[in-house]
């Protein structure tokens, strides 16, 4: 199937800025049709949940279809599994908290050093109940964890696992099997933040048999919200913190105070967006069934681009990339490239780039223990800049082009104005 870049590039109006959006791994843009799902809502469903009028049942149904959309994104076994919130970090920070009531000291969670913070300082704060916090790291040369000490670091004591399916910094795709695997064998819960891996890869929450999974659908063209997975049978067992006449059944027990009904709208739109990509006749009669085969024209696609931005970037002179280089595994990561040029600043290269009209990020990202661990914590950081659903080959060639005019001038700051 050729892959239509020009009118998915035509459903997201932002894209008509003449932009380049390599931002994606901080939040991609959104299609009309999500704009329209958010702005159906507020005009014909805006009111709260459970009331005995229209409207009301209106945004109850708003609520069930993104539930309903969320279940089959994740293929979960039904959307009572789907908790929606604010967004990933604070729906870690409720979880671990509610977790957090049945554990103690001589408990221990494994987290690893190379997930964002949002994956990280939720299970720091349970030391506080005296839990062990036990760390997994990953080898400096191509970012990748290093799993040779798993089975030392997970044993009877441990009680929850958290990993991220894939670095928000440098892409690197991790071996989620074999971490759940050696989890379960220890009798231990795992959480898996997705927030970077969703976008660019279809997810089976059956398939992996993770206890949770959190993930953010601004980062997979919807509105800023936040989704947590997790298994019915983990869900009942916890005691989230809530007020006391909110219902304590499950989803609703975990979604505190008033929902934001129009982003949940929106969500829906997104998965029916992306369910759509291929789908000549555009019958949304079981699209989501489609789910698996456009997401997989997708990572094709972005896979193609990757290559080209990768064999650009591993030829530009002063450049030096973090992660997976090797061509032969770029599978192993997403299209998503983290770097530095010699002698100029991350923040200097992402303002010229974006004098030029290419939005990338520049930082830690938040992948705060990373940035350290290489030794770019107090050093700017790095740039990042990811491929997603709508870019193109000639946006890659203009950001290439541009990032060697960059390289080329050096450490010359020009006037931006």
């Amino acid at each position: 199937m050729e892959y239509p870049v020009e009118s998915i590039r035509a459903a997201f109006p932002s894209l008509a800025s003449g932009a380049v959006f390599f931002d994606g791994p901080g939040g991609t843009q959104v299609p009309q049709a999500v704009i329209d799902a958010v702005g159906s809502y507020y005009r014909e469903s805006n009111a709260n949940e459970h009331g005995p009028f229209a409207a009301s049942r209106r945004s109850d149904e708003a609520v069930a279809e993104g539930r309903r959309a969320m279940a089959d994104f994740l293929n979960a076994r039904s959307p009572d599994e789907i908790v929606f919130g604010a967004n990933m970090t604070t729906l870690t920070l409720h979880l671990a908290r509610a977790l957090g009531r049945d554990l103690g000291p001589g408990d221990e969670i494994v987290v690893t050093r190379l997930d964002h913070d949002a994956n990280i300082a939720p299970w720091l704060h349970l030391e506080e109940r005296g839990v062990v916090v036990r760390w997994l790291e990953f080898i400096p040369d191509d970012c990748t964890l290093d799993l040779s000490g798993l089975e030392r670091r997970i044993n009877e004591r441990t009680r929850l696992v958290a990993v991220g399916a894939a670095s928000n910094a440098f892409g690197t795709i991790n071996d989620m099997p074999r971490i759940i695997a050696a989890a379960k064998q220890a009798g231990a819960l795992t959480f898996v933040d997705a927030v970077h891996y969703a976008p660019h890869r279809p997810i089976d929450v059956q398939r992996l048999d993770c206890d949770f999974l959190a993930c953010s659908p601004y980062k997979f063209y919807g509105p800023h919200s936040g989704v947590l997975y997790g298994k019915r049978e983990a869900l009942e067992r916890l005691r989230p913190y809530k007020v006391r006449p909110s219902r304590a059944a499950i989803p609703d027990g975990f979604e505190t105070g008033t929902k934001s009904h129009e982003a949940i709208a929106g969500v829906a739109a997104a998965v029916d967006f992306l369910s759509a990509i291929g789908d000549p006749a555009r019958n949304g009669s079981g699209r989501r069934q489609r789910l698996p085969q456009a997401l997989a024209a997708v990572m094709e696609h972005e896979s193609r681009l990757f290559r080209r931005l990768m064999d650009g970037l591993l030829g530009m002179e002063g450049l030096r990339l973090y992660g997976i280089a090797d061509p032969g595994r770029l599978d192993q990561r997403t299209p998503t490239a983290c770097f530095n040029l010699s002698g100029i600043a991350a923040g200097d290269v992402a303002r010229r780039l974006g004098a030029a009209g290419i939005q990338v990020w520049d930082g830690d990202y938040y992948a705060w223990e990373a940035m350290r661990f290489l030794g770019l914590g107090d050093k700017g950081g790095a740039v990042r800049a990811g491929i997603c659903l709508y870019n193109d080959e000639s946006e890659v060639d203009r950001f290439l082009h541009e990032l060697g005019r960059i390289a080329r001038a050096g450490s010359f700051e020009p006037d931006l104005r």
